[in-house]
């Protein structure tokens, strides 16, 4: 496939996921699939399944409950080889210039940095990834900061109880 045709994006971006418009994703080239934060996440008695996207709290909750009819369990392991069973379904988004209909399992993501992962099995043959832009700034980690003004406070004290272990 000749790549001058691809759309060029960065490690993070600005979606519009299933209506709801500038939602910061992160471009994650070492996951194979895409994650959601959902929550809410109920298997109705005809057996079709309902969440709202993102959550309480969430600049992007709107409280609209989805519900579908085609949905598939999958194993999936994070980065500390740890494998839990989600619910994948297929959400519009938009990416770019690019309307898709894509596979997302859905997840808690409330102690992410990012409500919404982007994996490679949506990136391929639709775009480039440059690690050098950045559309969307990360957000400062709330857990670094404490642990820096922890440091600062007392450095003994700190390496004590975290370093010497």
């Amino acid at each position: 496939m000749s790549t001058h045709k691809l759309e060029i994006i960065g490690n993070s971006t600005l979606i519009t996921l299933q209506g709801v418009k500038k939602v910061p994703a992160k471009i994650d080239t070492g996951a194979e699939s895409s994650s959601v934060w959902a929550s809410d996440i109920t298997l109705n008695p005809d057996n079709s399944l309902s969440f709202c996207l993102f959550a309480l709290g969430s600049d992007f909750y709107t409280g609209e409950r989805i519900t579908v009819q085609d949905y598939k369990a999958v194993s999936v392991r994070n980065s500390t080889g740890q494998a839990k069973v989600r619910y994948r379904v297929r959400l519009s988004i938009k990416i770019g210039k690019k309307n898709i209909k894509a596979g997302f399992t859905l997840a808690d993501r409330s102690k992410n940095n990012f409500p919404v992962l982007i994996g490679r099995r949506l990136l391929k043959g639709r775009f480039l990834v440059d690690v050098s832009q950045l559309e969307v700034p990360y957000p400062p980690r709330i857990r670094d900061m404490e642990l820096n003004a922890e440091l600062e406070q007392d450095p003994q004290a700190f390496h004590r109880k975290y370093m010497d272990k």
